[in-house]
């Protein structure tokens, strides 16, 4: 009967007979260094890779806190007028950090779209939707001017001429012990819909809203907002 048991296979190359093998090698030296140089690739590939991943992807697994900011007093704010507030957008930087927000009382007869417990009052922000400029409100002509490109915008925020593709960003709002606090910033369309906060030059009409989704950074909505992610 043949002899079924397994030979073991041997751990030389020349017994294995291994193309450019000698005596008593295991392994070869154009397969060590083949490995080598597939090895130091793969090093190097994930030397440039890994850390672009990670910035790519680390704001998905970043806790964004909610801030709530004092502004003042109810009473401060008119219904007819907007009340320019400095607020902090980004902590710990200074004066680069800063910016300002414009801010009224809610008004019937002008803001139609649902109110909440989150827009009892009005905060727009000074950042123009076509290249983030800085916006200011003339009472004279009861608009928002954007020096840079000629962009305006109504006294709801929404775009009245000029190449801004949408309404002026807001910003959260509540009234706790008292004190008017501003929250995060949000996007809305030409509805005063609210989407995640978009960069300068993003619409949120049409097609517009689902070809800029928002970045993974964005903070969370308050709970109970109604605010839409695409």
């Amino acid at each position: 009967m043949p002899d079924r048991r397994q030979k073991t296979k041997s751990p030389y190359t020349a017994d294995r007979r291994i193309p450019g093998a000698m005596e008593g090698e295991t392994v070869t030296r154009r397969r060590f260094m083949v490995g080598s140089t597939h090895a130091l690739g793969g090093i190097a590939v994930a030397a440039f890779t890994l850390p672009a991943l990670g910035f790519a992807f680390g704001p998905v697994f970043e806790r964004k806190e909610l801030r709530w900011q004092d502004v003042g007093a109810p009473s401060d704010f008119p219904d007819d007028a907007y009340i320019p507030k400095v607020i902090t957008l980004v902590p710990g930087i200074g004066a680069g950090g800063k910016s300002t927000a414009y801010i009224r009382q809610r008004n019937p007869e002008i803001d139609k779209e649902p109110g909440d417990q989150y827009n009892q009052f009005v905060a727009i922000s000074t950042r123009c939707a076509h290249l983030g400029c800085p916006v200011r409100w003339v009472d004279a002509s009861e608009r928002f001017v954007c020096p840079c490109h000629g962009g305006t915008y109504d006294f709801a925020g929404k775009v009245a001429g000029g190449p801004p593709v949408r309404p002026l960003d807001r910003f959260y709002t509540r009234v706790r012990d008292g004190r008017v606090q501003l929250g995060p910033r949000y996007s809305v369309n030409s509805q005063l819909e609210r989407f995640a906060p978009r960069d300068p030059g993003q619409a949120t009409d049409g097609i517009g809203k689902y070809t800029y989704p928002p970045r993974f950074s964005t903070p969370s909505p308050p709970p109970g907002s109604g605010q839409k992610s695409f």
